[in-house]
């Protein structure tokens, strides 16, 4: 049978839109199986309690089980080779966080590119960081710290988690903006680092508010500022380094990735519903224990997000000489 030739634009454009419609019915229908959360370190962390916060949300907003999957090892960049060359169907998602940013330039021969490779889906919450000192330390304000620190240059420790962890860089974009020269003392991890602090073995350290929050109420440590843009709801009393040395800001955030090319559609599905879990009261009221702060936004924010703090990031690594241990 012979078609009216007038029907062929009809029928081509019923054809090209074909692949819209079934993206659409797709991103309606997802998920239909279980979704793997990668967390690129240990269970108990920050990165890990929010993942698997957040999974349980989701999983009963959208009917199927959200089940974190721990992949720690090369300080993060395991978990997230993982994600990125899994298949990018919307069904293995990133718990990323500002060590993505810090990596891209503290490891020098990363197999990925975390920018080109990921699609940045929501953001959940940021921590700030609390510069804490040991009560030996004579200083009780941030201008006394700088003033004693330059007049004892060299003679004050600085702790920290590791090489490149946000604490350590934290520190260092301290030390750069603030003109002094203090000796940074990498530990395993956060506990040593502030049991060592507690002890006076060191001096100074920039941990998470939530671990060092129970010192600083006991007398143990003395908290000088904290290292977010505003203050902190934990520590309302406490000013910001950025009210004595200005435009200063560091702090940790969380937020969910996939791999690049996953269907739009799917990504914007899971951020509506990321934002919706953000609303929520139990959930921010959590999110708040552990000294952080709501932040939602949209997968382009997030982006830009990223993009801000891996160039901010490269400075401090590139200026500090810094090196993964």
């Amino acid at each position: 049978m012979k078609l009216p030739r007038r029907q062929f634009p009809h029928l081509a454009a019923a054809a090209a839109a074909l692949p819209a419609v079934s993206r659409v019915a797709r991103a309606q229908a997802y998920p239909t199986r279980p979704v793997r959360v990668v967390v690129s370190f240990p269970a108990g962390g920050p990165g890990d309690i929010l993942a698997r916060l957040m999974g349980q949300w989701l999983s009963e907003r959208l009917g199927q089980p959200f089940v974190v999957d721990n992949r720690p090892g090369a300080g993060g960049n395991l978990g997230t080779e993982t994600v990125v060359k899994a298949v990018p169907d919307g069904y293995t998602i990133l718990m990323a966080s500002t060590t993505n940013a810090i990596n891209a330039t503290l490891y020098d021969k990363l197999s990925f590119n975390f920018i080109r490779d990921t699609a940045p889906v929501a953001t959940i919450s940021r921590n700030s960081l609390v510069m804490v000192v040991h009560p030996s330390i004579p200083a009780k304000t941030v201008p006394e710290f700088i003033a004693y620190a330059k007049a004892n240059p060299r003679k004050l420790n600085m702790a920290s988690p590791g090489n490149g962890s946000p604490n350590h860089v934290s520190g260092e974009l301290f030390k750069m903006m603030a003109g002094v020269d203090m000796v940074h003392v990498p530990y395993r991890s956060g506990g040593p680092a502030l049991t060592d602090l507690v002890a006076g073995q060191v001096q100074v350290m920039f941990p998470a508010t939530v671990s060092s929050i129970e010192f600083v109420r006991d007398g143990r440590l003395r908290a000088l500022a904290v290292t977010s843009a505003t203050r902190s709801d934990a520590l309302p009393e406490i000013p910001t380094v950025a009210e004595f040395v200005p435009d200063y800001e560091a702090s940790n955030w969380f937020g969910m990735c996939a791999p690049n090319a996953t269907p739009a559609e799917v990504v914007d599905k899971l951020n509506k519903e990321i934002n919706a879990g953000l609303a929520d009261p139990k959930i921010k009221a959590r999110i708040s224990e552990l000294g952080a702060m709501v932040l939602a936004s949209s997968p382009a924010d997030f982006g830009k997000l990223i993009a801000e703090d891996t160039e901010k990031w490269a400075k401090v690594i590139k200026s500090a000489g810094i090196k993964p241990e």
